[in-house]
């Protein structure tokens, strides 16, 4: 299986290289913008970049960015390969940088950044993902099944065009996961495995704060999966060592920045207020908000990813599996504390967006249910519906990313209304070929399909066994 997994990658990458996000969208400018100022200027601060962004925190009369820094150190390699091989700087804007030029300087380095950054983790915790299901179901269809539907039947795809963080955690969840059932399943590798772990959530920490609660599951269940090990107690140092490594950027990023390690950007937010409640706008969950995130038509999960209606299932089957209760209790919990988290931020419904942003990391362990389900179902009637909803959730995902990730709240069903009948429909895309040769938008599209489909169906008939 070592050809399905290079080209599973390649698929996965070039998937989400091959699409891309607005470049002004605050979201993604606040993020570049700080990267920018670190490589060129040596220092954090966004002062000429501040009226283009209204994220941003407010120290000392200079701006800053306002968001936990991962992304954004993730994105250092992009902006200073970009600024060699081309010689530009964002000083030649100017103190108050606009226009097509600066538009397509920033286009060029977000789109560098993504391709580097979060199409890479995700094509790697596909892969992941089809080895972990794989080898928990003995089944190399169940596997596909769920890598798929992870990373190009859900807006897990179309995140990872951006230089936000959602599908970022997401896919270090899943690298966590693997590594820790990869220790207690095989012969050997189980420090390298526990280093893995550890670096993941860490890291995952520096991209987003909050997804330090929704990774106590997977801590609590590698200290249970380890328990009989004799070398136990070296795992877990070995694990927690390297969470606190991943840490260090974010103290060196918050010392440069603000001259201490003990500063983070939320504390001082501009304009939203709402941020000062509770922890960093942290409350109480709500009922209400959590089944919009679910089920609403502007928000809801089942419309941007109808796949995942089949995970909940899986994880059931797998719960009543002694062998596989342990991983489905902690995919479970995982992606009901991101989910829970969601719906106590007080502005859980994330603004510009298509699909609910924020839920976005609890794909990763939900993907596992899907693995699970194709195990559970039986007959080829029943497989087939299940590639059928696989299809859809693809399309979907497939016009999400071409056109619009970040719909705006003004219409009931934005993933239809202003997504698929509006920008898609009428060719509103961003493409390679589209944004840099030169070709039509839907050319563009056209040779992602020519090359991505059939690629899918090799997959699919690669895996083909009378056991899977």
């Amino acid at each position: 299986m070592r050809t399905v997994r290079i080209v599973l990658f390649a698929l996965v990458w070039f998937s989400c290289a091959w699409f891309g996000s607005w470049e002004l969208n605050a979201n993604n400018a606040t993020r570049l913008f700080a990267a920018i100022s670190l490589v060129e200027d040596g220092d954090a601060t966004i002062d000429q970049f501040a009226p283009l962004t209204i994220d941003k925190a407010a120290f000392d009369g200079h701006a800053y960015l306002d968001k936990p820094p991962g992304m954004t150190l993730m994105a250092l390699p992009a902006v200073w390969l970009a600024d060699t091989v081309t010689g530009e700087r964002s000083a030649r804007f100017g103190a108050a940088p606009a226009g097509p030029d600066f538009e397509r300087y920033l286009r060029l380095r977000t789109r560098l950044a993504a391709a580097i950054g979060p199409a890479v983790l995700t094509a790697l915790s596909a892969v992941l993902l089809f080895d972990m299901a794989s080898g928990m179901t003995g089944s190399a269809a169940a596997g596909l099944f769920a890598a798929l539907g992870y990373a190009l039947g859900t807006p897990v795809w179309g995140w990872s065009t951006t230089l936000l963080g959602h599908a970022v955690v997401a896919d270090l969840y899943v690298v966590a996961l693997w590594a820790i059932w990869r220790s207690t399943s095989a012969g050997g590798g189980a420090m390298r495995c526990a280093l893995t772990a550890g670096l993941a959530l860490g890291w995952a920490a520096v991209v987003e704060h909050q997804a330090v609660l929704a990774a106590l599951p997977i801590v609590l269940w590698a200290m249970w999966q380890s328990r009989l090990r004799p070398d136990r107690w070296r795992l877990l140092v070995v694990g927690a060592a390297a969470g606190m490594a991943a840490l260090l950027p974010l103290g060196a990023y918050n010392l440069i920045a603000f001259g201490t390690p003990f500063r983070i950007g939320y504390s001082g937010v501009v304009g939203w207020e709402g941020m000062h409640q509770g922890l960093f706008g942290l409350g109480v969950p709500r009922l209400r908000a959590l089944q919009a995130i679910l089920f609403s038509f502007r928000l809801g999960l089942v419309w941007v990813a109808p796949i995942l209606v089949l995970a909940p299932l899986g994880l059931w089957f797998w719960l009543r599996d002694r062998q596989r209760r342990g991983l489905a209790l902690t995919a479970a919990a995982t992606a009901s504390i991101v989910l829970l988290v969601n719906a106590a931020y007080v502005y859980w419904d994330g603004g510009n967006t298509t699909g609910p942003r924020f839920a976005i990391p609890a794909i990763g362990p939900l993907a596992l249910g899907l693995a699970a389900e194709w195990m559970r179902s039986h007959g080829r009637g029943e497989r087939l519906a299940m590639a059928l909803v696989l299809a859809l959730s693809v399309a979907v995902n497939a016009a999400i990313a071409s056109a619009d990730i970040f719909a705006p709240p003004v219409t009931a069903f934005p993933v239809w209304q202003w997504v698929i009948a509006g920008n898609f429909a009428n060719g509103y895309l961003r493409t390679v070929p589209s944004e840099w040769f030169g070709s039509s938008t839907w050319a563009g599209f056209y040779w992602w399909a020519a090359l991505a489909l059939p690629t899918i169906g090799w997959l699919a008939w690669r895996v083909r066994r009378p056991q899977a």
